[in-house]
């Protein structure tokens, strides 16, 4: 009888356990309870206003709500008016069951969510072919003969610098493609996919949130609240050290563990697809001159695309079409050096194949955009439930003690971040409301703008509506579910902190 239940368990069978739904069903239901909230709460919008602030001596404008100017739309007997979604609309609309489709195709192709699909699909297909040319798989092979012993400084090394890189320049999306070529090499040290989430969306959302410079976030949301841009280094630059020293030891923790027990991991099952590409490499894997230059031209284009994004401001379009560009020079360079017998019909199945392994995180990316469509979008001047909501919490967080306000803010910002993910929507959309707010109720506002950077930063980690999130997720192969179960020690560590840091400053006078 043992005998027999332990062969079932080696064979995947369905356990009669409670099971966490699957990332789809959480997000048909959210959608769900969204459009049932609207036959409750009324529309209302706001109007915006011209701001203008200061980044190294260069004068920005920007559009944000006029915190003062939020009205309900009326019905005719002048009463605020619902909008309640119907089962289904046509004509464009966004009824219920149209929440998908309208959240596929929202957006444009500077974000979410047909923007960041296309990027996906793009940087899938381009590292596809970088994969099929084996350069990757013999590459790991080699590093790992020449570091043995040394294989933990990785972990550190990595978070360190991506954590910085989500500081400095706000990286995020980025960490999609890094993360296609580090989970084979953190797999094959014997860490699994958590690690590489950790070690690259992770640690780059910790570097935003923490950040005493990013321009994406703390230097918007300083300018928009009045506050000199980019003060209070001396208060960020330490917290930034703090959290990403505790990112690094929560994930070096969990690593040995991994190392020590393989089946302990949390991701164990999915991470059978990169194990089972493995099993047949050994470390006399061929490495020529044609495998190189592969090397060469991924390391150049990175180098290039962080320069594009510092100096240029490069985004989505930019960054897919280098990533593509890659794709084709590495594409060539297999064909002429016969990498794993590359031929031009291989380049192609490989970029059809590399794009396909990202359908199932773009289909989760479209549909969890689909949920802010219900609540009406997210356009202030746009009579919507968002809108109502935001208003009525800057009311009651009005209401209360100081200390408890400045914490309030941050859990607002928390969970607000769910609807908007981008750090610059929401800091337009909350920060005119939260600054004012600040000043009536007794907190600085320097206290205000760092209760929305770890609001904003840290909930990017946890969020399914987080387009980056579940990118970096789909390229590992790791399933939101299981995500779950695995971070939310850290979410709670990190939420913790935040609080700590909230409350703190408020007491010692941060301005």
């Amino acid at each position: 009888m043992a005998l027999h239940q332990q062969n079932l368990a080696q064979s995947g069978a369905p356990s009669r356990g409670w099971q966490m739904p699957d990332t789809l069903v959480i997000i048909f239901f959210v959608a769900f309870a969204a459009a049932l909230l609207t036959y409750f709460v009324p529309i209302g919008s706001f109007q915006t206003q011209e701001i203008h602030y200061v980044v190294d001596g260069v004068e920005k404008t920007r559009e944000v709500v006029n915190p003062e100017s939020f009205h309900y739309a009326l019905n005719e007997a002048g009463q605020p008016l619902k909008q309640p979604v119907a089962l289904f609309e046509g004509g464009g609309g966004v009824g219920f069951l149209n929440f998908a489709f309208e959240g596929l195709t929202s957006g444009s192709k500077w974000g979410s969510a047909i923007g960041v699909i296309m990027f996906m699909l793009v940087i899938g297909g381009s590292f596809g072919v970088v994969m099929a040319t084996g350069t990757i798989d013999n590459g790991i092979l080699r590093l790992i003969d020449k570091t043995r012993g040394n294989e933990k400084l990785f972990i550190p090394a990595l978070f360190t610098l991506f954590s910085l890189g989500g500081a400095v320049f706000g990286m995020g999306e980025e960490a999609i493609a890094f993360a296609i070529i580090i989970c084979p090499l953190m797999i094959r040290m014997g860490y699994d996919g958590m690690t590489t989430v950790m070690v690259t969306y992770v640690a780059t959302q910790v570097g935003f949130a923490s950040s005493w410079m990013n321009p994406f976030g703390v230097a918007i949301a300083q300018g928009i609240a009045g506050v000199p841009v980019l003060s209070g280094t001396e208060v960020r630059l330490p917290m930034w050290m703090g959290f990403t020293l505790l990112g690094i030891l929560f994930t070096m923790r969990y690593a040995s563990k991994i190392q020590k027990t393989p089946t302990a991991s949390y991701s164990y099952h999915s991470d059978a697809h990169f194990r089972e590409q493995q099993a047949s490499s050994s470390l006399d894997s061929r490495f020529n001159l044609g495998d190189w230059l592969v090397l060469a031209a991924i390391a150049g284009t990175i180098v290039w695309v962080v320069w594009g994004v510092v100096a240029h401001a490069w985004f989505i379009p930019e960054i897919a079409s280098q990533f593509f560009t890659m794709g084709i020079i590495v594409g060539i360079i297999g064909v002429i050096f016969r990498l794993n017998g590359m031929t031009m019909n291989t380049i192609a199945r490989s970029f059809k194949q590399g794009a396909a392994t990202m359908i199932e995180p773009a289909v989760l990316v479209g549909c969890a955009s689909g949920i802010l469509l219900l609540l009406g979008g997210g356009k202030a001047t746009e009579p919507s439930v968002l809108n109502t909501i935001l208003n009525a919490a800057g009311q009651g967080i009005g209401q209360l003690p100081d200390v408890v306000s400045a914490w309030f803010m941050y859990l607002f910002q928390s969970v607000f971040n769910f609807f908007v993910t981008s750090g610059t929507g929401q800091a337009a959309l909350t920060m005119p409301l939260m600054a004012p707010l600040a000043d009536i109720v007794g907190v600085s506002r320097q206290v205000a703008v760092l209760a929305f950077q770890l609001g904003d930063g840290f909930t990017n980690i946890l969020v399914p509506t987080s387009a980056s999130l579940m990118a970096t997720l789909g390229v590992c192969r790791v399933d939101w579910g299981d995500w779950v179960k695995f971070i939310w020690r850290f979410m709670l560590m990190l939420v913790t902190g935040s609080s700590v840091m909230v409350i703190a400053t408020h007491y010692l006078g941060f301005v």
